[in-house]
């Protein structure tokens, strides 16, 4: 489209148009079409408001309302031309319309500003993201559970450090996932709730002087209510900053996990099997099977936490109401949407196919002392002896089992005995890990009971 055609949208501000850099910088219809179904969504309402309030014929909103739903039909067919030199998916939308309607179309952007207009447009899409972050996070913690309710007593080392520390069981550990992506889901429900407020109708940044409806506009696009001021609304990016912060936070816990998976699925651990629909092989050595899916979500955790930084930075020198800079809040929001939906997707894949090693986690268990705080508490449940006297009695067994090269639960009667005279043979009973984790049942341990209890919860939740 020639640049005179690009002047008359401007309505002749400009003598001569923009020249190939100016219209490079400015155009962000390459990224901002994806916004083309909210932008539609959002005219056929504002002319819906605009004939219900008298400010445009019935006739000329129906004319508006249908040839839309012709834009939007070549759009989703792929027949419609973008044009650069119209700047915008909004201006991409009106002259396209014009074409269509002819002098109804000039008519639409009575009463509106594309300030409020891309504010609503950017919200609704922002909005379908949580329900779709949503819909993620509740099959992966449903995929979790199913992993959960099946290993609730499988036996597994608990780490701290990366080392051995106590026992646990795999129905404890996906559980703690659970509860991460939990709150996840709770960040999502709690962010889309507040940003569920229409900017449209606040015009450029002072309102209008028609005598429209935005309570009317509002509950056409589905949100709660119109934004209360329209200098932030059209000038307001929390929403998008919020679904950023919520992304990168639960970015940071899939990224925790495929971790755990790489080191789980590795020669050295054995802990688990991936399937083969989320691992690869190697160009040059036909052992390998590599953990590609997880290595990948945890690399998405860059771009996400990157497209939260740039926004930020965006956002933090801007004065009101709206400026251009704002223009880079979309490319940010898209990428980090379409990455965190495809970690959460692939994440759900290999919960669902994995297959926990057993006799390798339970082999794994009980290595490395792990059921040293066991002893310990024994000691002071059984003898009454103080805590720190207890890790000291039970610092000195352990290093006993090691200069033995033996485990705990290896030791003589007679040989614990020169460390403290009044251990007996009852001290056995809580040095085998099944024994330990059973011994757990604190509310939220690790024991198989309260392990069900909470899978239990969280289903109940769920409902």
């Amino acid at each position: 489209m020639s640049n005179k055609s690009s002047n008359q949208m401007w309505g002749g501000r400009f003598a001569s148009g923009p020249d190939a850099i100016m219209e490079a910088i400015n155009a962000s219809i390459g990224f901002d079409q994806r916004l083309a179904e909210q932008d539609i969504r959002g005219s056929r309402a504002h002319a819906a408001m605009l004939a219900a309030q008298g400010i445009i014929t019935d006739n000329e909103a129906a004319a508006i309302r249908e040839g839309l739903l012709t834009v939007l039909s070549e759009i989703q067919s792929g027949n419609f031309e973008f044009s650069a030199a119209l700047e915008d998916i909004h201006m991409n939308v009106e002259a396209r319309l014009k074409d269509i309607v002819g002098e109804p179309a000039g008519r639409l952007h009575t009463a509106r500003s594309r300030n409020d207009q891309v504010a609503t447009d950017f919200r609704l899409w922002v909005r379908d993201q949580f329900d779709a972050f949503e819909t993620g996070l509740l099959a992966l913690i449903n995929a979790l559970l199913v992993q959960a309710e099946q290993g609730a007593d499988w036996v597994m080392p608990g780490f701290t450090h990366l080392q051995t520390a106590q026992p646990v069981t795999w129905g404890h550990h996906m559980m703690a996932y659970v509860e991460m992506l939990g709150r996840d889901l709770s960040r999502v429900r709690d962010a889309r709730a507040r940003m569920n407020e229409c900017p449209l109708g606040s015009a450029a940044l002072a309102g209008t002087s028609f005598p429209i409806d935005r309570h009317m506009t509002a509950a056409d696009l589905g949100f709660a209510c119109p934004t209360a001021n329209s200098l932030d609304a059209v000038s307001d990016r929390d929403f998008a900053l919020e679904f950023l912060s919520v992304a990168s936070i639960c970015a940071m816990h899939l990224s925790r996990f495929a971790e755990e998976l790489v080191i789980w699925s590795s020669a050295q651990f054995r802990f688990v099997t991936l399937s083969d629909r989320f691992s690869t092989g190697s160009s040059i050595m036909p052992q390998k099977k590599n953990p590609d899916a997880a290595e990948l979500i945890r690399a998405k955790v860059g771009r996400i936490f990157g497209a939260n930084v740039a926004l930020m930075m965006v956002m933090k020198g801007l004065p009101l109401a709206y400026s251009k800079d704002m223009q880079e809040d979309k490319e940010q929001v898209f990428d980090a949407a379409d990455n965190l939906m495809l970690a959460l997707a692939a994440m759900e894949g290999m919960v669902k196919d994995m297959s926990a090693n057993v006799d390798n986690l339970a082999a794994a268990a009980g290595s490395g002392f792990s059921t040293a705080t066991d002893l310990a508490d024994w000691l002071v449940r059984a003898i009454n002896m103080p805590f720190r006297d207890a890790h000291h009695v039970t610092g000195s067994l352990v290093a006993l089992a090691e200069k033995q090269g033996c485990d705990l639960a290896d030791l003589s009667l007679a040989d614990m005995q020169t460390v403290h005279t009044s251990i007996t043979d009852d001290v056995y009973s809580v040095l085998t890990v099944d024994n330990s984790v059973k011994s757990r049942v604190s509310y939220g341990g690790t024991a198989p009971a309260q392990v069900l209890v909470q899978i239990q919860r969280w289903k109940d939740v769920l409902k």
